[in-house]
């Protein structure tokens, strides 16, 4: 025990500093983890950290250190996932904290003691900074938490750090490459360093599949929860837009953004959206935990959002059979297409919604911001385009900076019409005409091969429906091809989440599908 901390400690003594400036990379044909030193908290769950600290063999302060420590040989050395923008100063002082609490008073909840990374566009007034990954806010300290800090801090959770995200949330740049930011470099996939981690919760995604953090909180407007989630192999829960407050989350659009837990299971992700939601604060969403979950359910098959690639199509089919040998009648197809053309209004309408929200973020912060409106963020990128322009463009902040107000009649009927298609004509409809319980699609395509030149090559999902409704969707390992995870998606109606759990509880249980990454450096 005491060797261990010794290590431990030793090891994090170095993470700030490694954190801080480019490390060396020692060993460029590194395969897997087998070059690396054993992680004795790898895979660990809450119930099995809280049990531990229970015990006295751990110590909020000791779980702290080891994650530090995982931190310093992952992420800045060894694979270099470049996950985490920034660390707590005060993470090691605050775990002091809690354990002379826990010793005093005995633990506040499930979160007591846990480790936490949130993405750098939630606030947290302290000595980190919120940047959405920009070098224009470069030392911006907002003047208060934002509420899914205060709550994170209320539960006991330790805020261990920022994780790296795709810049400004993925809204700069049509031809922008999901994980990369100017503060924090590319993030790379754990299953395979050549790959992309999707965004733009990248960073939440790949630390947590990689065992850098217990768990993480990501931010949704379309997708940027559930597909990092389903392309580096563990669960994702994107919630109804207004059960996690958005106070103090670097905006893009009040009508679909979203915090939301980032985590290795069903189960530590209802933990934590427990202590994160605003709406039915009390809701222990570990009661719906049920491993017959699937008994009697009504699920209905999106086959609209399937057909991307045949091996994610075969996967998808297998994980039919699991619900149906659950105890689940399964509707196939119930086909939500009712959004199949409304992509270019949809981003029409983040662009207006943009302009007003960020403008009003940036004039929050006072006096001391670096940047006060979109037209100075633009303006410090042309600046500075060696460093915020080398790869991509920000031709969609410009074309947001040119839409008027929120009351222009165009943003107005826009609105109202696709949000008409995505609930009452869409996710709605189609549940109440087959009298579901939830819907099924594939959440992802495997991870592509990171590209600066080109940008993303996505190809596949089935995020849009739920993000633009404003409905939940947690999505699930359901296997892999070629070594990279994909995950199934399970959707429904506004403030479903409960039965949503229950579903994809069950299914984790049946399936097991969860694996921890290697860090390959390809894919053959």
């Amino acid at each position: 025990m005491d060797r261990r901390r010794f290590v431990a400690a030793s090891l994090a003594a170095g993470t700030m500093a490694a954190l801080g400036c480019s490390a060396t990379r020692k060993n460029p044909g590194r395969q897997n983890t087998s070059d690396l030193p054993p992680f004795e908290l790898e895979e660990a769950t809450v119930a099995a950290l809280q049990g531990g600290m229970k015990s006295g063999w751990y110590t909020a302060r000791s779980i702290t250190e080891l994650y530090l420590a995982r931190i310093a040989a992952v992420d800045k050395q060894g694979p270099e996932l470049h996950s985490i923008i920034e660390l707590n100063p005060d993470a090691l002082q605050i775990a002091d904290a809690l354990d002379a609490e826990r010793k005093a008073k005995g633990p506040r909840g499930p979160l007591h003691g846990i480790p936490v990374l949130v993405k750098d566009n939630i606030d947290t007034a302290d000595r980190m900074t919120t940047t959405a990954g920009s070098l224009a806010l470069e030392g911006s300290i907002p003047p208060e938490d934002s509420t899914v800090a205060k709550r994170l801090r209320d539960s006991g959770a330790i805020i261990l750090g920022k994780a790296n995200l795709s810049e400004w949330a993925n809204i700069r740049s049509l031809r922008s490459s999901s994980g990369w930011s100017a503060r924090g470099g590319q993030c790379k996939n754990p299953y395979a360093l050549d790959r992309n981690p999707c965004g733009s919760s990248s960073g939440s995604a790949a630390a947590t599949s990689a065992n850098l953090t217990a768990l993480s909180v990501g931010t949704e407007t379309d997708g940027s929860i559930v597909c990092p989630s389903g392309t580096c192999g563990i669960v994702g829960i994107k919630p109804t837009v207004g059960l996690i407050s958005r106070a103090g989350i670097i905006p893009i659009s009040h009508n679909q953004d979203t915090a939301g837990p980032m985590c290795r299971t069903v189960t530590d992700a209802a933990i934590l959206l427990g202590a994160l939601a605003e709406v039915d604060a009390r809701t222990d969403y570990t009661a719906f935990l049920d491993p017959n979950g699937l008994k009697g359910m009504r699920i209905g098959v999106s086959r609209s959002h399937f057909g991307f690639h045949p091996s994610v199509d075969k996967l998808m089919e297998s994980a039919i059979d699991v619900l149906k040998t659950g105890g689940a009648a399964v509707i196939d197809p119930a086909n939500v297409d009712s959004l199949k053309n409304a992509d270019d209004t949809e981003v029409m309408l983040m662009l207006y919604e943009l302009k007003a929200n960020l403008n009003a973020y940036l004039a929050s912060l006072g006096p001391k911001a670096p940047v006060k409106t979109l037209q100075d963020v633009i303006e410090f990128n042309e600046k500075h385009a060696d460093q915020e322009l080398q790869y991509f463009g920000q031709e969609l902040f410009i074309q947001a900076e040119e839409k008027g107000p929120l009351t222009d009649s165009k943003y107005v009927e826009a609105l109202k019409t696709i949000q008409q298609l995505a609930r009452e004509q869409g996710i709605d409809m189609v549940m109440t005409k087959n009298r579901l319980d939830a819907i099924i699609a594939p959440t992802n395509s495997p991870a592509w091969v990171t590209d600066h030149l080109n940008g993303d090559h996505f190809t596949g999902g089935s995020s849009t429906p739920a993000a633009v409704a404003g409905y939940p969707n947690i999505t699930v390992p359901c296997g892999s091809v070629g070594g990279l995870p994909v995950g199934i998606s399970f959707f429904g109606r506004a403030w479903s989440e409960p039965t949503l759990i229950k579903i994809g509880f069950a299914y984790e249980q049946a399936t097991r599908h969860r694996q921890t990454p290697r860090f390959r450096n390809t894919i053959a």
